[in-house]
């Protein structure tokens, strides 16, 4: 069984294990692709990672908004830790809103350290825009508010 020492123990767990995971891919793109724009297809056509600097935000929307974006980042991030210490939340509470501060975190470093967001998850078969750990952190945390209103409302 596992001993909790504080509330909302799976927020705190899944913010620290995706953000660590998001900084952690991001570098290993950094260091093993010499240039903006180089390619690696780990299923030709379809899938492949690709180094992109985002100076926007999702899909590339508000390109050139990193100084403003890195505010909102951080201030999101700030935003959650504070809630996630005051209120208690419901397990599934805890994991939407761990994964959104993880992605808000993890994009945050990101245009604070750079001025940009590394994005390198490319699905080509369906022309998607280039994301990361941290863009999926926070669509999943989504996921996780939505299903947790629908089952508040019943």
């Amino acid at each position: 069984m596992i001993k909790t020492y504080g509330k909302n123990y799976y927020f705190w767990i899944v913010a620290i294990i995706a953000l660590i995971l998001d900084q952690i891919t991001k570098y290993l793109v950094v260091i093993n692709f010499k240039n903006i724009g180089d390619t690696f297809p780990l299923w030709q056509g379809i899938f492949h990672l690709t180094y992109v600097q985002n100076t926007g935000a999702a899909f590339s929307f508000f390109q050139g908004g990193a100084s403003w974006l890195r505010w909102l980042s951080l201030l999101v991030s700030i935003g959650l830790i504070i809630f996630a210490w005051r209120e208690k939340l419901s397990k599934v509470e805890q994991l939407a809103y761990g994964f959104i501060l993880a992605g808000a975190l993890g994009n945050g470093i990101d245009r604070f350290l750079f001025g940009y967001v590394v994005d390198f998850l490319d699905f080509r078969l369906i022309n998607f825009p280039v994301f990361n750990i941290a863009d999926m952190c926070i669509n999943i945390g989504i996921i996780f508010l939505i299903y947790a209103t629908i089952k508040a409302s019943n």
